[in-house]
C-alpha cells in the first residue's frame, strides 16, 4: 500500500512539474526538441484536391526543415485533420488539435466558414491561426493578435480585377454565380463594390449550395439574360461545371474568377473548354517545365516525392510552413506565443520564388499583402495578364 502511495505521489510530482514547465513556457506544443503544429484540410469533401495538395506542400517543407536541423534545435511536427469542407467537422478538428494534441498553432486551415467556426476554439486556448488558406476578410478582421493572414482578399481581388476586365471590353450585362456561403458572399460583395464604382450592377445573380454538382439551371438563367461576363464565386468543380455547361449550351461569355479558381486543376480536369477563363491570384502555378530554374527544381522535387503534379495550392502549403519557420526562428530559442507574435510583427518577408509579393505584419495589421494579379488560361496553361494591381479606395 505504501509503495502504491509513493508511486502515485511520484507520478503526481512528475505531472505537476510538466504542467509548471508548460505554464512557464507560455505556449502549448513546445517541448525541448519539438514544435507541434496542426492543419485542417479538406481531404474527403468537394475541394479535397486542394486540401491534399496543400497538405503535401506543407509536408515537403516540414521534411526539408527537419533535414536541415529544425528550428533553433527543435524539429517541426505537423498533425493533419480532415474537415471534409464542413464547418461542423472543422470545429471537431480544432477541438482535437487544441485540447488533445495541444498544438502551438493551426496553420493553413482551408475554408472561410471553416476558419470562422474554428477560430474561437483556438483563441480560447491561446492557439494562433496562422495564414489560413482563404482570402476572406474575417481572417484578419476584426483584429486579434493571434490572427495572421497572407492572402489579398476575395473582396479586394474583385475590386482590383473587374475594372481591368471592363477596361479591356465594354460589357453590357455582367452576371454572377456564387457559392451560397461566406466565401461566395465575399466574392459578390467585392464585385458589387467594383460595379458600383463604375456605375453598373449585375443583370443576373444566381447561387448554388456548397457541394452542388449540377449548374444547368443557373447557367440557363444567365444565358437567358444575355450575360456577356460571368463573375465566378466558385472553386474547382463548380468552376469546371459552370463553364462546361455553358459551352454545351452554346453560351460563350467571358468568365472571371477569384484566386479560388486559379489552379492547374481547372484546365487539367476541365480540358480545352476551360481556355479563356480569367482569375486573380498571388503565387503562380508552378509548372515542372517552368522557365525559372528554382520553380522547375521545386516542382520536380514535389512530383518525385508525391508522384503527382504540384498546383498553386501546393505552393501555398509550402510557403505557409516556410513563413512559420521564419517567424519561429526569429522568435529565438525561448519560443512562446508572445515571442512568436512579436517576431511576426517585426519581420519583413521577401517575395518568394512563386512570385508572391513581399509582405509584413504590424502590431495593428494582420493582413500581410493586399495585392493580386490576373492570369488567363491559354492553350491549357495559365498565362499572366497583368502585374500586381493597386486596390481601389472604397466607394462612398
Amino acid at each position: 500500500m505504501k509503495l502504491i502511495q509513493r508511486t502515485s505521489l511520484a507520478l503526481a510530482i512528475v505531472a505537476m512539474s510538466a504542467g509548471l514547465a508548460h505554464a512557464a513556457d507560455g505556449a502549448p506544443g513546445i517541448s525541448k526538441d519539438e514544435i507541434l503544429i496542426g492543419t485542417i484540410q479538406d481531404l474527403s469533401g468537394p475541394i479535397a484536391a486542394f486540401g491534399k495538395q496543400s497538405r503535401n506542400g506543407m509536408q515537403l517543407r516540414v521534411d526539408e526543415i527537419n533535414e536541415q536541423g529544425g528550428i533553433n534545435g527543435r524539429k517541426l511536427r505537423l498533425i493533419v485533420e480532415d474537415n471534409g469542407y464542413d464547418p461542423r467537422k472543422a470545429v471537431l478538428a480544432a477541438q482535437k488539435l487544441v485540447n488533445r494534441d495541444k498544438v502551438f498553432a493551426v496553420v493553413g486551415h482551408i475554408g472561410s466558414a471553416h476558419n470562422n467556426a474554428a477560430m474561437p476554439i483556438q483563441f480560447a486556448k491561446g492557439v494562433i491561426n496562422f495564414l489560413p488558406i482563404t482570402a476572406a476578410r474575417e481572417m484578419y478582421e476584426p483584429f486579434h493578435k493571434l490572427k495572421f493572414s497572407f492572402a489579398a482578399t476575395y473582396f479586394d481581388q474583385m475590386r482590383a480585377g473587374l475594372p481591368v476586365m471592363f477596361k479591356n471590353k465594354a460589357y453590357a450585362k455582367p452576371c454572377i454565380i456564387y457559392q451560397d456561403d461566406e466565401f461566395g458572399l465575399e466574392v459578390k460583395r467585392g464585385a458589387d463594390e467594383a460595379l458600383k464604382a463604375m456605375g453598373k450592377s449585375f443583370a443576373e445573380v444566381t447561387t448554388y449550395k456548397r457541394g452542388a454538382t449540377d449548374f444547368s439551371s443557373q447557367v440557363a438563367r444567365m444565358k437567358s439574360s444575355g450575360c456577356d461576363l460571368v463573375v465566378l464565386g466558385t472553386i474547382i468543380r463548380e468552376t469546371i461545371g459552370t463553364i462546361g455547361t455553358a459551352r454545351k449550351l452554346g453560351f460563350s461569355p467571358d468568365f472571371f474568377g477569384s484566386s479560388a479558381s486559379y489552379t492547374d486543376l481547372i484546365h487539367r480536369l476541365g480540358g480545352p473548354a476551360m481556355n479563356g477563363l480569367y482569375a486573380m491570384h498571388t503565387a503562380q502555378q508552378p509548372y515542372p517545365d517552368d522557365k525559372d530554374d528554382k520553380i522547375r527544381f521545386w516542382a520536380n522535387k514535389y512530383r518525385t516525392q508525391f508522384n503527382e503534379e504540384p498546383t498553386v495550392f501546393s505552393a501555398y502549403g509550402y510557403n505557409i510552413i516556410d513563413t512559420f519557420a521564419e517567424g519561429a526562428r526569429a522568435a529565438g530559442k525561448n519560443l512562446s506565443t508572445n515571442s512568436f507574435v512579436k517576431a511576426m510583427e517585426s519581420t519583413e518577408f521577401p517575395a518568394d520564388m512563386f512570385g508572391s509579393p513581399p509582405f509584413k505584419f504590424t502590431s495593428t495589421l494582420r493582413l500581410g499583402n493586399d495585392q493580386s494579379r490576373m492570369s488567363q488560361i491559354k492553350d491549357g496553361r495559365w498565362a499572366p495578364v497583368t502585374g500586381y494591381l493597386p486596390v481601389p479606395k472604397h466607394s462612398k
